[in-house]
């Protein structure tokens, strides 16, 4: 399986792809490593002026037809799509007396005209970026623990999802734990699918800069955000909540897998990267975490268990999914499963909408601890 998390790993398995506004990376086979630093040393920088930004990465602005997405083979004819065939509204009015309030904290830079942001690749980040390699590839493997709402595969094809999600800071302890809250689309068998993910991700790495071009073939279009960005206003449990609205949706007329930060589109990632990915049959909201094998977890989401109230838990609201023609309808309670991978750790729990019941609203997190392996 590959996945991409603002970085890409290599296996025989799938692809999973994981497009994250996070500081800090994932692992690298050496292959890759070689072919990341290679193309960044002979990325074209249109803007001189690099952005050095106070978190201590560097965001560099590069013109937009030579970025590094265009270094991957299956791209070598692609044409550039700068917006989606159809715009897309999908942030939704917040449920009544929500506390909740917009995202837009996270970092953003504004590159010139015909340039987009990409955060800088640097040598000592991939290197360290391996201690994840062979955790975050596959589901099920020693340390790795996720806790999500789904959608029963009967109720399926999928062409896109969306939620407005919560945005906390869980207790992190090792330099090589993970934690993260997604949307994730599959398509195909557990062992041989083709996966996409997008939300945010906490590590106790710091400073170690990334190029998209760790998820080889991610076309960047936005000229301010980017991925790997800086998340800066943060949750508090029982306090004041800040909340972001992410979508993954598949054009239908390019058929590209286009991610969205409220109602702004970051870029996409070309159809023609997967080889089973005309629609998907698995749609879910959770969290996962990755630890080494026999050490404690992380905490998740919040790092409390749903209770009910959305109040100081992770979560996912106006949860929606899209069709083929990219209408977006809400999730129905009639298609939704809970799953619990370790109960004592982390839990996911899906509740009616407020004002109607046959619309979705989700809870996971829990405080981590030694859940096994």
């Amino acid at each position: 399986m590959r996945r991409m998390m603002v970085s890409d790993c290599e296996s025989t398995m799938g692809k999973r792809l994981l497009a994250a506004f996070t500081s800090t990376t994932s692992g690298l086979s050496n292959k890759r490593l070689n072919y990341i630093l290679r193309v960044s040393e002979t990325t074209n920088f249109v803007d001189p002026k690099s952005k050095h930004t106070e978190f201590g990465y560097i965001v560099d602005c590069i013109d937009i037809n030579k970025q590094p997405a265009f270094d991957h083979p299956l791209l070598k004819n692609h044409k550039l799509q700068r917006k989606p065939s159809v715009q897309k509204s999908f942030r939704k009015t917040n449920v009544k007396n929500s506390r909740a309030e917009s995202i837009f904290g996270l970092h953003k830079v504004q590159c010139p005209t015909g340039t987009v942001p990409i955060r800088r690749v640097t040598k000592e980040g991939l290197i360290r970026s391996k201690l994840f390699n062979n955790h975050i590839l596959i589901h099920g493997a020693p340390g790795y623990h996720y806790a999500e709402v789904y959608l029963k595969r009967q109720c399926s094809p999928f062409y896109g999802a969306s939620g407005s999600n919560s945005v906390y800071n869980p207790k992190v302890n090792r330099n090589d734990q993970y934690t993260t809250s997604l949307i994730r689309i599959q398509n195909g068998p557990v062992q041989a699918a083709d996966e996409l993910a997008f939300g945010w991700h906490r590590s106790v790495l710091k400073q170690k800069g990334c190029y998209n071009i760790l998820c080889p073939g991610f076309v960047q279009t936005h000229q301010g955000f980017y991925l790997g960005g800086r998340v800066e206003n943060i949750s508090t449990p029982g306090g004041l909540t800040f909340e972001y609205h992410i979508a993954i949706f598949r054009d239908s007329k390019t058929k590209n897998w286009w991610i969205s930060l409220g109602d702004e589109n970051i870029g996409y990632f070309p159809g023609t990267l997967f080889s089973n990915m005309s629609s998907t049959d698995y749609v879910g909201w959770g969290g996962e975490t990755i630890t080494p094998a026999g050490t404690p977890s992380p905490q998740m989401g919040s790092g409390y268990f749903p209770d009910g109230k959305l109040t100081r838990t992770g979560y996912f609201k106006n949860v929606a999914i899209l069709d083929e023609l990219m209408h977006s309808y809400p999730a129905s309670v009639s298609c939704a499963v809970n799953f619990n991978d370790i109960p004592n750790c982390f839990k996911a729990a899906y509740h009616s909408d407020l004002g109607d019941p046959n619309i979705i609203s989700l809870e996971f997190g829990g405080p981590g601890g030694n859940c096994g392996d």
